[in-house]
């Protein structure tokens, strides 16, 4: 794949290619559970994939989005490691990944310095975003954080429009969908969202917020 040849070059993009298994997903399969063993780190070529922190209780709280192209961070450091899973990954939108098995990955480390460059960018990219998440949960009443939420959702699915349903927002913010539901129908008030079954519109004045 072209993309995959400027990302990493013609020689280890063949090797990607060769030892990775091409995959399928639909949107809310599960790709990687926490606990799991990890035996192979995703690299996203297409969709959108939801990483999360699950609590004991089994409240979630998302982390990032991985996007087309990137990998996951948390994955990296667990494989590595030859530790099980903190996290847990799902389709957020249908998606192709190629998994790529964690046997190759400290060895790419020491031949491939573009692969070394591109897991050292997705660890910062994902430190960043992991900062943003705990601002918003440390410093951010829920109704910022909502309108946060809704705002990355927007920009990293390329759409106003958000297929999800209050149940699934309010598990991501570790929230209730009472709640959340409450928090949007003042916002649908305050003619910055429209309200449809498991789906929103967010509207211009949305950007003013």
């Amino acid at each position: 794949m072209e993309k995959l040849r400027e990302l990493f070059g013609a020689e280890l993009a063949a090797e990607i290619l060769q030892h990775g298994k091409y995959m399928e997903v639909k949107a809310s399969d599960l790709i990687l559970d926490a606990g799991q063993t990890v035996r192979v780190m995703p690299l996203v070529l297409s969709g959108l994939v939801q990483v999360s922190r699950v609590e004991d209780d089994g409240r979630e709280l998302l982390l990032y989005y991985i996007n087309p192209n990137e990998g996951c961070a948390m994955t990296f450091t667990c494989c590595m490691q030859a530790q099980a899973s903190e996290i847990r990954a799902v389709a957020a939108e249908d998606s192709e990944i190629l998994a790529l098995p964690v046997r190759f990955m400290e060895e790419w480390m020491e031949q491939y310095p573009e692969w070394k460059r591109f897991v050292m960018r997705t660890i910062q990219l994902r430190f960043q975003e992991l900062l943003r998440t705990i601002d918003q949960v440390a410093f951010h009443k829920l109704d910022e954080r909502l309108v946060f939420y809704l705002r990355e959702k927007s920009r990293v699915t390329g759409s106003a429009l958000i297929n999800l349903s209050h149940e699934e927002i309010a598990s991501d913010l570790a929230s209730s969908r009472v709640v959340i539901s409450r928090l949007l129908k003042k916002l649908e008030d305050d003619g910055k969202l429209l309200l449809y079954r498991n789906q929103i519109k967010l509207l211009s004045g949305f950007s003013e917020l």
